[in-house]
């Protein structure tokens, strides 16, 4: 469990010179909770050491009432009589960036959530230990590599990390493959150049210079002449011809290197498959087993694919939630039903942008969170964020600049796909993507919240009460506290964006997991007691001791939401509480 506190307090803590005593490093120290991977690796640690550093990690969550975020210059020039003030910032930087797992609490501060693709790269204990504390909230298991016993090696890590952990938790997505259309085997990589003629045909096992097989018999169907086909996403592409029986003859429009099976898309097109193959109902199959927290689906079209899987998952028994990928061009006019029959979508830029322009992609990200969030639906915005960092040491400009767009559009979590799950660099990724949101979250102000999301909630007099509690969190700058068992109250004062941190306190582990995507919200496992106010005097003590909040501060206790615990159904309200 971790502490949320903007960056306006965090930057006055250090800067302010009468806001505390002690050197540059001792108010560092302050920051500093214990190395969660060196407990559990090295669990012969000495113990003392470990609780001096936790009782030092409080940091205080209350903010001046509302106040702006305060600014602080990224470089000298932008404020050169604060040179001081800059080096001082450049003095904690370096604290932070000596060890990876320094902040062993990866939630504190920041709102939005990183989804980390495990692969190759981070499937060792060590590594998911360590993608944890560096501040992943979901591990994505990608179905379209690797097989069921790697796969069950990553899950079985992440529930070992979960189990250990006190102040944090990690929930697990499958993603499913989906019906991708691919190119055949090569004896060895093809060099296509640009006027080159080049054919794919749908027998099997063809792999010349000049011709490869395709894996969907109807693929000769679903083109015309003029049909624009892309390879990798645009890495390169081709225009057909001519087809026959079984072959479409195509030019070389912007060559490169073909190897084995690369997908294949058609411009403006959808490959006419079913959204759920044999192979996905497998690999769903095995996330009911292995009860995974979520399921991201690939290609849906409608919504029909999405209710399909829901009566599944209802007859299994399975409390699992369904994430849409919008990927495709037949999603796009399908979208609000798409969206309104899932739990939540994705935004996957790479196929979007490989059949539809890929100017309309910027612009469909920004439709996509703004319905969601008209719905009161998560929304993940993912591919390319980081592209380069799966060879670069550092990002690019742009691509930090993409990671602050979609947090300052108010997505619920950001995605890392190669770069965590065979990137040379999968913890600086993490580390970038953790400090770019932070950094773009201080300059957001609370209470920004969609003029309609009232109608996703309309039959909901939590709804009101949600609305109200978030209006008094941004007016006091306090943190608000929710005791649920179905997730529903926290996830809808989510939507809702108050400045302060959600406390969700649950005493269902799967509950406390699924909330581990919603933006703000800090899931907590806790036992209930029959009496109310016992529970209530144990939560803020927990809170207190992990120092979340400090003595003397003030949070909104809120008791509404579908499921009434310790209240008539008919009764909800809002308390504020003196810890």
């Amino acid at each position: 469990m971790a502490q949320v506190v903007t960056a306006r307090s965090i930057h006055a803590k250090f800067l302010s010179k009468g806001s505390g005593s002690g050197s540059l490093q001792e108010r560092t120290e302050k920051l500093k909770p214990a190395n969660f991977a060196s407990k559990v690796l090295a669990p012969d640690a000495k113990k003392s050491k470990t609780i001096v550093l936790r009782r030092n990690s409080r940091i205080t969550a209350k903010r001046a009432t509302r106040a702006d975020p305060e600014v602080i210059p990224v470089s000298p020039e932008d404020v050169p009589k604060r040179e001081e003030q800059y080096e001082q910032l450049r003095g904690i930087q370096q604290v932070v960036d000596a060890s990876v797992g320094m902040w062993s609490k990866p939630i504190v501060r920041r709102k939005t959530k990183i989804v980390c693709t495990i692969g190759p790269s981070t499937n060792t204990r060590e590594m998911i230990w360590k993608l944890a504390e560096a501040g992943m909230n979901v591990a994505r298991l990608n179905m379209s590599h690797g097989d069921h016993a790697s796969h069950q090696k990553v899950i079985d890590l992440v529930k070992e990390y979960n189990a250990h952990s006190k102040d944090n938790t990690i929930a697990i997505m499958l993603d499913t493959k989906g019906p991708e259309v691919r190119s055949g085997d090569l004896p060895q990589p093809i060099t296509l150049t640009t006027g080159q003629e080049f054919t794919f045909t749908i027998k099997r096992g063809v792999g010349t210079s000049d011709c490869v097989s395709v894996n969907y018999d109807d693929f000769v169907n679903d083109v015309e002449a003029g049909d624009m086909l892309l390879v990798d996403g645009g890495m390169m592409s081709l225009v057909v011809k001519s087809k026959t029986e079984d072959s479409v003859k195509c030019e070389v429009v912007d060559g490169g290197e073909l190897k084995s099976r690369r997908h294949l898309n058609v411009r403006g097109k959808s490959a006419t498959l079913p959204s759920i193959t044999e192979k996905d109902w497998d690999d769903i199959k095995f996330g009911v087993d292995n009860k995974v927290d979520f399921y991201a689906v690939s290609f849906v079209k409608d919504a029909e694919v999405v209710h399909e899987l829901k009566n599944y998952l209802q007859i299994c028994d399975a409390d699992i939630h369904v994430i849409v990928k919008i990927e495709s061009a037949d999603s796009i006019p399908n979208l609000n039903s798409i969206i309104t029959a899932s739990d939540g979508a994705m935004v996957a830029r790479g196929d979007l942008g490989a059949e539809l322009p890929i100017e309309e992609v910027p612009l469909l990200q920004e439709e996509i969170i703004r319905t969601c969030r008209s719905m009161g639906k998560a929304v993940i915005v993912a591919t390319n964020m980081l592209e380069s960092m799966i060879v670069h040491p550092t990002p690019t400009r742009a691509e930090v600049s993409d990671i602050a767009i979609a947090v300052r559009e108010g997505a619920d979590a950001v995605m890392l796909s190669g770069e965590t799950a065979h990137g040379k660099f999968p913890l600086k990724a993490v580390k970038v993507m953790h400090t770019v949101a932070l950094r773009t979250e201080a300059t957001i102000s609370g209470g920004g919240m969609p003029l309609n999301l009232g109608q996703a909630f309309k039959n909901h007099m939590s709804e009101m009460f949600a609305y109200h509690a978030t209006m008094m969190s941004n007016t006091l700058g306090i943190s608000t506290v929710v005791f649920t068992r179905t997730g529903f109250m926290a996830i809808l004062l989510s939507h809702f964006r108050p400045s302060g941190t959600i406390f969700a306190f649950t005493n269902e582990k799967r509950i406390q997991q699924r909330l581990a995507l919603y933006q703000g919200v800090c899931p907590i496992y806790m036992e209930f007691s029959n009496d109310a106010e016992d529970t209530f005097k144990n939560a803020l003590a927990l809170l207190q001791k992990q120092g979340m909040v400090k003595e003397g501060e003030e949070v909104a206790l809120v008791q509404s939401g579908r499921q009434p615990i310790w209240r008539f159904q008919s009764t909800h309200n809002i308390q504020v509480r003196k810890v």
